[in-house]
């Protein structure tokens, strides 16, 4: 009997383990924004666990079955420059948290700031700040942010 109990607990604590590895290590792109979305209205929409899409290790979430299929199809077409990071932050060098409520779509792609200051810099001089975040994502994508 008390085998038995002994292998029941491993059981559920293998079980609870595995579970508790698989959310941990879930990264979910955007804060769960449907990347679509910002292509088709005045503002993104948040996505759910029902129209998922794991792209380059990163969980995208939609709003819906045809989001997702848009997706999977390009998704060169609708991730977001830099990886998400700043626009105007790859323009000086340096990697900041894009937030996904402070965007714009510049010619179908899709750039993040790190707040409405920083966009009000970067919009100033957009073609510029392009310009000099692309030269610069280069040299800076793999590097981790805190090292910059």
């Amino acid at each position: 009997m008390k085998n038995i109990f002994l292998a029941i607990a491993a059981f559920f604590s293998f079980s609870v383990a595995a579970s508790a590895d698989t959310v941990s290590d879930s990264v979910v792109g955007l804060q769960g924004y449907d990347l679509v979305s910002y292509h088709q209205g005045e503002k993104p929409l948040q996505g759910n666990g029902n129209h998922l899409v794991t792209h380059g290790g990163v969980n995208y979430l939609f709003t819906s079955k045809a989001n997702k299929n848009a997706f999977k199809k390009n998704p060169a077409k609708y991730l977001p420059a830099y990886g998400g990071f700043c626009a105007y932050g790859a323009a000086v060098g340096k990697k900041f948290i894009g937030d996904p409520t402070v965007w714009k779509l510049v010619d179908g792609k899709l750039y993040l700031n790190l707040d409405n200051n920083v966009k009000s810099i970067w919009i100033k001089n957009i073609p510029e700040n392009i310009e000099k975040a692309d030269e610069n994502w280069a040299e800076i994508k793999n590097i981790p942010a805190a090292d910059l």
